[in-house]
C-alpha cells in the first residue's frame, strides 16, 4: 500500500499516522508538505489531526486553499480513499467533500478522553460488517468536533448509511445524532473526530484504533 500524509502549519499527529501504517500495515508513506503537490498515485490520502493553520478564523477553515489540496482533488477524482482524522475531518466538512460543520464543543470546552464507538448501520461500506454490540475504545481531543447538519442532511446521511460511527453512551462534544464520522456518497471519502492512530499501542493493550485503520483499508 502506497500512502501520502499530508501536513499543514499546525499539523502534530501527522507523526503518529505514519508510524502506525508503516509499523502494522508495511505501507510506503510519503509526508506531503501543504505548499506542494504530488503526481504520484496512492492508495490512501490522510488528513491528519492537529490544528492547521493555528485554527485561524475557524477550524480547518484556511487549509482547503493549500496548493496541495489540488493534488488532493486530482487523487479523488481519480477514485482514490481521502481519510481526515480530526482536524482532517474539519478540513474535509470546510472544503465541501463531506456535508455539515464541525462546530465548537457544547460544554465550549476542550475535550481529551478515551470514549466509545459503534457502527451507525449495516449498509455503511466501511463500519457495516462489526458486530452490532461492538465498542470500540477510541480517544477524542478537540474543541470544536460537534457535528451539526440540516436535518435533512442528517436524514440522508442515514438512509444513505453514510454514518462511519457514533458515539456510544458518552457523546463528548454534543454531536447532533451523536455522530463520530461520516463517508462521501461513493465512501471513498470518510472523516471522523476520534484518532484512531493513538488506540494502537501493544503496550497499553488500547488497539480499536486498528480495527477502524482495517476497516477503512479494507473497504
Amino acid at each position: 500500500m502506497k500512502a501520502a500524509v499530508v501536513t499543514f502549519p499546525g499539523s502534530n499527529c501527522d507523526n503518529d499516522i505514519v508510524r502506525v501504517l508503516s509499523e502494522f500495515y508495511s505501507a510506503k508513506v510519503d509526508k506531503v508538505w501543504h505548499k506542494d503537490q504530488f503526481s504520484e498515485k496512492y492508495d490512501l490520502v490522510i488528513l491528519p489531526g492537529g490544528f492547521s493553520y493555528g485554527d485561524y478564523l475557524r477550524s480547518g477553515a484556511m487549509a482547503p486553499f493549500s496548493p496541495v489540496m489540488k493534488s488532493v482533488k486530482e487523487h479523488t477524482d481519480r477514485g482514490g480513499k481521502l481519510f481526515g482524522i480530526c482536524n482532517g475531518f474539519q478540513i474535509l466538512a470546510e472544503a465541501g467533500y463531506l456535508p455539515g460543520a464541525l462546530i465548537r464543543n457544547r460544554n465550549l470546552k476542550y475535550v481529551c478522553r478515551t470514549i466509545g464507538l459503534k457502527k451507525a448501520s449495516n449498509s455503511n461500506k466501511i463500519s457495516g460488517s462489526l458486530a452490532d454490540d461492538k465498542i470500540l475504545r477510541v480517544p477524542v481531543a478537540h474543541g470544536d468536533g460537534c457535528y451539526f447538519a440540516s436535518a435533512e442532511i442528517r436524514k440522508q446521511l442515514k438512509e444513505e448509511g453514510r454514518i462511519l460511527f457514533l458515539y456510544a453512551g458518552d457523546n463528548p462534544n454534543g454531536s447532533l445524532d451523536d455522530i463520530a464520522g461520516i463517508c462521501s456518497p461513493d465512501f471513498k471519502v470518510a472523516g471522523m473526530m476520534p484518532h484512531p492512530e493513538r488506540a494502537m499501542n501493544p503496550i497499553t493493550g488500547e488497539m480499536d484504533g486498528k480495527t477502524v485503520l482495517d476497516l477503512l483499508i479494507a473497504s
